[in-house]
């Protein structure tokens, strides 16, 4: 394998999170393969980022210079970093020893533009029996119905993900900031599948893979464990998949979608009620958290076209 110098970019925005990213800065830290370099960047948190900066004498801490947001943040990490391939961990995740060496392994095919890793949840207590594998994307894992390792996909999810430097040329912008996280406090997304979708429009020929052995743990605290939570967030994905489709048309941007709500849910609702028949009582809780959770992530999607038609959403 060639030897290939790996950028890893952290966004941090919160102190709250403190403990969790210096776990995330020593995992990059242990890795069998090291990094070219890790670039921890603050969103707007001058005393976040004077801590960092005393905590991480091996990290370049900057602070994001563009609007307030995991979208600007990235950027801002993008701008900065100097190797061949850009990865991405987010603040609230660790990441497994050998997780740069089989994101590296994975671009030795020069048509993969992007690489996504399997990102896997921690739990802070358990998970909920309710709680659908197939809506594990609302806490910002893979989920079951993806894709098979290897084969390609549409986009990678962002708290495991790494591209080629090239690739934020050629996208022109980099990620969108008017679509993710903001600190307006509305779990919106789908900003980095805006982004693969623009990248595969302006590079035809390359394509995203997911590589299962780059493992990550994600953080899935007690307050993402709630209903409320799951349904709010449901909500904000279908507001984000009508920003997104009105980037880059409903054609790219919802053809992942499309098999997922006609094949991959009937099956998630016909396996929670046999469970529920075979006396699993859980499996009622999934069954309905399928069919609410898509019928949320709708209202969403309607809620977000109706707010670009008729004034903007609130």
């Amino acid at each position: 394998m060639r030897n290939r110098n790996i950028s890893v970019i952290i966004c941090a925005y919160t102190e709250d999170r403190w403990n969790q990213i210096c776990d995330a800065v020593g995992s990059v830290r242990e890795q069998s393969l090291p990094s070219f370099e890790i670039i921890l960047v603050i969103d707007h948190n001058t005393a976040l980022s004077a801590r960092a900066q005393s905590a991480f004498p091996d990290v370049a801490v900057v602070e994001n210079q563009e609007v307030q947001g995991l979208s600007g943040a990235r950027n801002t990490g993008a701008a900065r970093a100097q190797g061949d391939i850009i990865a991405f961990l987010d603040d609230d995740a660790v990441a497994h020893e050998d997780w740069l060496k089989y994101l590296a392994d994975s671009y030795e095919n020069s048509k993969i533009i992007g690489v996504g890793g399997l990102t896997l949840p921690r739990w802070q207590t358990a998970r909920p029996a309710w709680f659908p594998e197939e809506f594990y994307w609302v806490i910002g894992c893979n989920y079951l119905g993806m894709a098979p390792p290897g084969l390609p996909v549409r986009n990678v999810i962002g708290a495991n993900m790494s591209f080629r430097h090239e690739a934020f040329k050629s996208a022109e912008g980099g990620f969108v900031t008017g679509i993710g996280r903001t600190s307006t406090g509305r779990p919106l997304g789908c900003e980095e599948t805006e982004f693969c979708i623009r990248l595969g429009q302006r590079m035809p020929g390359t394509m995203f893979i997911m590589d299962h052995r780059a493992m990550i743990w994600h953080f899935v605290s007690d307050s993402r464990c709630t209903v409320s939570y799951f349904l709010s967030r449901c909500f904000a994905e279908g507001i984000s998949k009508a920003q997104v489709a009105a980037s880059v048309g409903s054609g790219d941007g919802l053809s992942a979608e499309r098999a997922y709500t006609t094949r991959i849910l009937p099956l998630g609702v016909l396996h929670g009620i046999k469970d529920f028949l075979r006396g699993d009582v859980s499996g009622a809780g999934r069954a309905t958290a399928i069919v609410a959770g898509l019928a949320m992530t709708s209202f969403g999607y309607l809620h977000g076209r109706f707010s670009r038609w008729f004034g903007p959403s609130h």
